[in-house]
């Protein structure tokens, strides 16, 4: 079972740029830098892996859960 994560709306926000920049094809060092700090930042303070929080916001953000009605 996955583990689940509250991520920050900051957080989230730099996925999502980050994301669609790489959808576009323009990646920027910039971008993906900050996503990077943030990643390792939430996850030191957190407790947390790294690599497992970085992996469960890119599901979060670019698979996200189908909402029921």
């Amino acid at each position: 079972m996955a583990q689940t994560f509250d991520f920050p709306e900051t957080l989230l926000e730099l996925e999502c740029t980050a994301w669609q920049e790489i959808q576009d094809g323009a990646l920027t060092v910039p971008a993906a830098a900050a996503v990077q700090a943030a990643v390792t930042e939430y996850a030191a303070e957190h407790g947390h892996d790294r690599y497992a929080v970085e992996m469960a916001l890119k599901r979060t953000v670019r698979h996200p859960e189908p909402v029921s009605s």
